[in-house]
């Protein structure tokens, strides 16, 4: 198992969209647990024909998070449910599940972000980005038509600019945490190295655990979505570099 703790690739300028990505999640986070988790009250529900009630932290999971039978049928889970379906598209990529969820997505977005917002400059680096988690959802949703588990999380959008840094920057070393049984060990990789292995894991699981959602897993498809999609579009999105000036 191989755990990036940084890479050595030091971005030119300041990372304002990656900056304002992680503090939005972290926002939403803190609501979503602090306010939403900690309110005893119930939500009164209708599913179908029935009437049910459930808790202010599920329902704001059910409202904003993305339930692929909802997306096909442009129907609400809920019938209580206000917030159009479609916008679940983007807001599910605000919604974490719990602690360790969004940490390890903001430290991925964190340390291989930067340069890849670098490469393609603010505006084009926001757009690509919303752009991968749409088709990381799409990806995920076409393999899980049935599914009514709510999807949450950026690790769509986030796999796309890991396939984007592969392919912009392949031989970055990347400081790794390596596990292998009980020997721990901390060794710089290339990036083509960290990032293939971790695409690859998300191939295997997703034949191992046939790519659905149950019960709080992990979008597999969505990963394998979205790291496709940086990689076969980071070339339209990256700034070409200027010519050199004349001496």
């Amino acid at each position: 198992m191989l755990f990036p703790l940084r890479d050595y690739r030091r971005s030119q300028s300041f990372p304002w969209v990656t900056v304002l990505i992680i503090a939005i999640n972290v926002i939403v986070f803190l609501y979503q647990a602090l306010v939403m988790g900690q309110n005893p009250s119930k939500v009164r529900v209708q599913i179908g024909g029935e009437v049910g009630v459930i808790s202010h932290y599920d329902y704001f999971i059910y409202k904003y998070g993305l339930t692929p039978c909802e997306i096909l049928s442009n129907c609400p889970l809920f019938s209580v449910t206000d917030f159009p379906v479609w916008m679940k598209l983007f807001s599910s990529m605000f919604l974490h599940g719990d602690i360790l969820h969004i940490a390890s997505n903001m430290w991925f977005l964190w340390i291989f972000g930067d340069n890849v917002e670098d490469a393609m400059g603010k505006v084009r680096f926001a757009l690509f980005y919303f752009m991968a988690g749409l088709v990381a959802a799409i990806a995920q949703i076409l393999t899980n038509t049935h599914s009514v588990s709510p999807m949450v999380g950026a690790s769509g959008a986030i796999a796309g600019v890991l396939g984007a840094y592969l392919l912009l920057y392949p031989f970055a070393r990347v400081l790794t945490i390596l596990f292998l049984f009980v020997i721990v060990q901390l060794i710089e990789m290339p990036a083509m190295i960290v990032l293939g292995f971790w695409f690859l894991l998300q191939v295997i699981s997703s034949l191992l655990g046939g790519g659905a959602i149950q019960g709080g897993g992990i979008a597999y498809m969505a990963h394998i979505g979205g790291f496709i999609t940086g990689l076969l579009f980071v070339r339209f999105f990256a700034k070409r570099p200027s010519p050199p000036s004349p001496v």
